[in-house]
Parts: C-alpha cells; structure tokens; sequence
C-alpha cells in the first residue's frame, strides 16, 4: 500500500486552497543527517527487493548502517523465516523501560518494475530537476530511508527518549499473509516488536495544483475480502441457446450487484475527516459532509456524497469485480462462467453480513458464491490526544495553517495485523505528495527532493516531542 494512492483518493476533488505553495524546488545544501538519509534512500532503491529480489540484503545494509553509528549489536536484528526475506528490528534504549515502547515502521519489499515500461532505470535511483527517481521512493523505501537516518541522529546526539523506540523494516508488505514480515514478527518474536503504539505509512500530506491542503493521519483501514461467484452448467451446442446459459446468469448477477448500494457507516475516524475536510471543500458538498456528520441516515447528503468516488468509498462497504473469465469454444455454450468480487469491508460491517447482502442481491441458486478467504476485522486506532497532539503541533511549526486531518484508508497496509494484535497504529510521515501525480506502483516512481527532506524533518521532531524531547 502507498500513501499516494491514499492522498489521491482523499483530494480528488478538494478546491479549496491552504497554506503553502509548493513551487519548483530550489538547489539546497544538505545537512549531515540529509546527505545520509539521500544516501540511504540511494542504497535501498539500488537493492531489487521485488518478490523475484531479496529483503535481506537491505536489511543487512541498514543494520549495519545502525551499529557503524554505535548501535550495539544485539540491539540490531535481521530474521526472517526465509533467508531471502529478511526483515530488520533495531531498538534505541530510552529512560524508563517500564514504559512500553513506541514501534516505528516501513517495508523494504516493492512491486515489479518492468525496465522496458519506465524511461529511467528502475532499480537505478536518479536525481533529475529536484526529484529522485527510482523504484520504492515512495512506496516505502523512502520511509525505511527517513526513519533509519533519524534514529541514527538521534543517537549522535545523544538524545534519550523516554522511553525504547523501536525500528521495524519488513520484507513482505506487499505480498502479504502470514508467512513473514509484521504478522510473522507479531507471532514469533512479539517481544521484539511490542509497543505502545505505532507509526506507519497511510497518511501524510497532500498537494493539489501546487498547494499544500491538508496532513492526514490514518486510524483505520477498510477490511480486503474477495468473493468468487461461479456458475456451471452442461453447457451445449451455441446454436440452440437456453435461458441458463452461464455468461448470461453470471452477467445478470453482476449488474444487481452494481447497482446495490451498502448503507452508510460512520465511526470516529471517519466522522472527524468528514468534519474537517468540509472547511477545504466546496460550499454544497461541505454541506453534505456536515449534514450527514449530524446525520447518518441523511439520504439526501448521502447522495451528494455518493456521487464522488473519493467520499462514496469511505461511507460505506463496496464491492466491485475485478476478474471475469467464462466458456471454453466459440461454438459452444458455457460450461462455466466466474467472476472475483473485490470488496472492501468498513468497520460496522462483517465479512457474513456482507456475504449475506451479495447472497440477497445475486437472488440466484445456480451461482455460487463463496469468500476466497477468511478476513478478520479490526477496531479503529483510538485518536488519542498524546499522538494527536504532538502531530498537531509539529504539522503548525513546519507548515502553519494546514489541517491535520484523521483518516480511514481505503486499501491495506500491515497496521492491520498489529491492530489486531491490539497495537494502534498512526499512519503519518509528514510527505507531501502531489494528487495529480500518481506513481507509486507504477512508471518512473519519484519523490520530490525537498519534500522527502521535510518528511525527515517532521520525523525528527514528532518523535521528540512524542518522547519528551521538545
């Protein structure tokens, strides 16, 4: 998951403008902590740690980033299940440690990058007019590169928390499961990992039209189940067509579906960004978001609401297909006919009162339809003033007059596992991203020089001031 699609889906469709023009970059000299931080960010880019790479090369190199810099051994781990997929734990020791610690977290693993698609070499990291290219620098070798470089300014400056801070860097994020990464580390070697919250990737700032608008901390993510719906039948000649014909009955079920609509579904999270996203919207959806705040079964402002992609995905549970495939000849009827239903679940709703809502609407016995596995869901990281806060008054020392907004992210992150596990987490990094320019997981990924060095300053200070520093 990356913070950009994140922002995208969050300022799609916000006209109004904050503080902060964000214009060309101009040339800067770097500070010590800037120039490693660069530096760390070029060595993790340069390391392939897509499925067909490895993790544990870049974790390797991180620790030993960590103990050149006077970390002591044992304090600095690379383990993994799989010699392939190393995953990185490092811990800086604070004052008190009846205190449990705060976990600071990234992934090193990334997505393919097809060399022939990009027009710059994907796993070559280049600095081209105040940008810096390459696969990861911004889904999330870039926060692997900032928290790393912080820890280790911390320590040069003989800085002591209050408490233990703790380093993770996993290597399966993007895969997914239980075989490795945050969810294996929760299992094997809690004791390693167990904090009092996190923080992690899923928020961060958003840019639109060369503005900053708003600097968001996720608190929720929506709940990822697929369903398959399949129909079989004995098929036949396509020259005596019957009305169970299995494209047919499948293609009818999927348009019900389309047009169902799940009830609105508000918690925290999402009541605070309706509420404070409406001062950065336009007059008549402001209103909607207010209105429906008050009121949930407000269908009218649900309606207005609705009609917006970016708003309609976080009132409520959607489902949409994502694959399709059917028959076996051109002259023949179809024998089978399948879809794959993606849905995301929002808090309030199960994965049973969402299959028994597709079960109503599909109204049909001769498709199947059946979870393609078992999804859990998780309670909402409480927006706790303590955490709150401190993001508060760092987002109006760096960037005066642009909202902190709490958010529910649409896709998936590894907070899951460790909110299940009862660890809240916080996405934040304090990165603006440009809304209008999409590339993580996709062609010549970059972020913007000066942006990724304001995300290692708002690191820096959030957790200085998280652990009684400022």
């Amino acid at each position: 998951m990356n913070r950009l699609v994140h922002s995208a889906v969050l300022a799609a469709l916000m006209v109004a403008a904050v503080s902060g023009q964000t214009g060309t970059p101009a040339p800067r000299n770097l500070s010590a902590h800037e120039r490693l931080a660069k530096d760390l960010l070029k060595q993790l880019v340069e390391i392939d740690t897509t499925q067909k790479g490895s993790t544990t090369p870049a974790a390797e190199a991180v620790a030993a980033r960590l103990m050149a810099a006077g970390f002591p051994r044992g304090d600095v781990r690379v383990l993994g299940p799989v010699p392939e997929r190393g995953n990185l734990v490092a811990r800086l020791r604070g004052r008190d440690s009846g205190r449990k610690p705060i976990l600071v977290m990234a992934h090193l693993d990334v997505v393919d990058a097809l060399p022939q698609d990009w027009s710059v070499a994907p796993f070559h990291f280049l600095e081209r007019d105040g940008w810096f290219y390459g696969r990861g620098t911004t889904d999330d070798k870039d926060e692997a590169a900032l928290w790393t470089a912080t820890f280790i300014r911390l320590r040069s400056e003989g800085y002591v928390p209050d408490r233990d801070l703790v380093l993770m860097l996993t290597a399966d994020e993007e895969v997914g499961g239980p075989n490795n990464g945050t969810d294996w580390l929760l299992t094997t070697h809690r004791d390693l990992i167990d904090a009092e919250f996190a923080l992690n990737e899923g928020g961060g700032g958003v840019v639109k039209q060369g503005r900053r608008l708003s600097h968001t901390v996720q608190a929720i993510e929506k709940t990822y189940l697929s369903f398959e719906m399949l129909v079989t039948n004995s098929g036949g000649h396509s020259s005596l067509p019957r009305r169970d014909q299995a494209i047919n009955q499948l293609a009818s079920a999927l348009t019900r579906v389309a047009a169902h609509v799940f009830p609105v579904r508000l918690n925290d999270v999402t009541r605070a960004f309706f509420e404070r996203t409406a001062a950065l919207e336009a007059p008549d959806v402001a209103a909607a978001m207010r209105a429906l705040v008050h009121d949930p079964t407000d269908t009218a402002a649900a309606a207005v609401l609705s009609a917006l992609p970016e708003y309609n995905a976080r009132l409520r549970t959607t489902c949409t297909p994502t694959r399709i495939d059917g028959g076996h000849a051109d002259n023949a009827l179809p024998q089978r006919a399948r879809a794959v239903m993606n849905c995301r679940i929002v808090p309030g709703d199960s994965p049973a009162d969402v299959a028994a809502a597709l079960q109503r609407v599909v109204s049909d016995p001769a498709i199947a339809l059946r979870p393609l596995w078992e999804a859990q869901m998780v309670a909402a990281s409480p927006l706790r003033a303590d955490v709150i806060g401190p993001i508060e008054a760092v987002t109006r020392e760096m960037w005066p007059g642009v909202p902190v907004i709490p958010t529910m992210s649409t896709t998936a992150t590894d907070a899951f596992y460790l909110r299940r596990a009862g660890i809240p987490v916080y996405g934040v990094n304090g990165i603006f991203d440009d809304v209008e320019d999409v590339r993580a997981h996709g062609r010549d990924e970059r972020i913007r020089e000066d942006w990724f060095f304001d995300g290692l300053e708002f690191s820096y200070r959030l957790i200085k001031r998280l652990t009684g520093g400022f």
